[in-house]
């Protein structure tokens, strides 16, 4: 039964941008189910952000639900670090779905590597001025505010980074769509910051604390991911099984014949230990910041969508490269397994604590 809280996200057409999804929900009052006390400076309420997120999923295209759940999981909790005035009024505006927020912290450099940062923030008694590029955002083309990694100081140690909040209409900014029609409706663009200068009070945080605030937040963002690729895969392979039985094949319907049967079958048990390991290790995530456990989900959601959306690709034969079909979006899904950390990186922080999981593995009934 439809959950009457969404009625408004009914009202948008299923072709509506992220921007226009997110200001819908922030309308209706929707973004702050997804924290605890409904404000993201007190962190994720895991079951509300899923809520969430599948009611987006179930509506809108991927794009647009990439533009709301890096709004929800990461921008927002990164901009309520900020304690100055411009700094709340942004939040409050972003919550209500006036304002835009996009976290841009991948650079010109290899996204994985943050320590690599070009964009640089020089820091002054009264002003901060800021210098560089960032690529590949989501929601450049509609933001009104970007949260902003640079380095503060040259070299790769991790308390050279800070954060600092700039408005998408501050004289030196500019911004250009990314050549990816897959990505359109999230607003993913590429966003130059040409001598920037800013008040001190649009600093993020603490000076210096950029990384371990990167670190504590990209592990809601991968909890995002992994409860957002249930909801996906459970909607394709629900529309999957309805086309399986719906299409005549001999004295039956495709679903008749067993090979297609046991591929769909793994394809749901898959799912399965997704959503249980989602479930086990949420709470971990959220609460306790466990970056070990956040990797777990990002490498399971990153291996197990592509290969689900794959097998049902394969599944809706011909009729999957319609347009907008199963075809464009097993193209989509490849995001899961390069977004928020690709696959071989979160692999190597799992392989990191290799031994605290087989000792936990020891244990009948936990996870590590």
């Amino acid at each position: 039964m439809p959950d009457p809280r969404h009625a408004p996200l009914d009202a948008l057409p299923r072709t509506a941008p992220g921007a226009q999804v997110w200001a819908a929900l922030g309308a209706a009052g929707l973004t702050g189910s997804a924290y605890r006390d409904r404000q993201p400076g007190t962190g994720i309420d895991p079951a509300g952000l899923a809520d969430l997120l599948t009611a987006v999923d179930a509506r809108f295209s991927v794009a647009a639900t990439l533009s709301v759940s890096v709004q929800l999981a990461t921008a927002l909790p990164v901009l309520a670090t900020g304690r100055a005035p411009v700094a709340r009024q942004a939040l409050d505006e972003a919550l209500a779905g006036r304002a835009t927020a996009a976290l841009a912290a991948t650079d010109v450099t290899a996204g994985t590597d943050l320590t690599a940062l070009r964009t640089e923030l020089r820091i002054e008694d009264d002003a901060v001025v800021l210098t560089g590029e960032k690529n590949w955002i989501a929601n450049t083309t509609t933001a009104t505010h970007f949260v902003v990694l640079a380095r503060h100081r040259p070299g790769p140690h991790f308390t050279h980074f800070t954060w600092v909040l700039v408005p998408a209409d501050a004289p030196g900014v500019t911004t250009r769509p990314a050549d990816s029609a897959l990505f359109a409706d999230s607003g993913t663009g590429h966003v130059t910051f040409d001598g920037v200068r800013l008040g001190r009070d649009h600093v993020l945080g603490r000076v210096g604390f950029g990384l371990p605030l990167f670190a504590r937040h990209i592990g809601t963002e991968r909890l995002a991911g992994a409860q957002w690729g249930v909801a996906l895969c459970r909607r394709v392979l629900a529309d999957t099984h309805r086309h399986l039985t719906g299409r005549p094949h001999g004295d039956g319907t495709l679903w008749d014949l067993d090979a297609v049967r046991q591929r769909f079958a793994a394809s749901l048990l898959r799912v399965r230990a997704l959503h249980a390991l989602t479930g086990e290790l949420a709470d971990r995530v959220a609460l306790h910041h466990d970056t070990t456990a956040a990797a777990t989900l990002k490498a399971a959601a990153g291996t197990t969508v592509p290969h689900v959306l794959a097998d049902c690709a394969q599944l809706w034969g011909a009729a999957g490269f319609t347009t907008g079909g199963i075809q464009e979006l097993r193209a989509q899904a490849a995001l899961f397994g390069i977004g928020g950390g690709a696959n071989e990186v979160v692999l190597g922080t799992l392989a990191d604590a290799a031994e605290d999981v087989l000792a936990a593995l020891e244990r009948p009934g936990t996870l590590p």
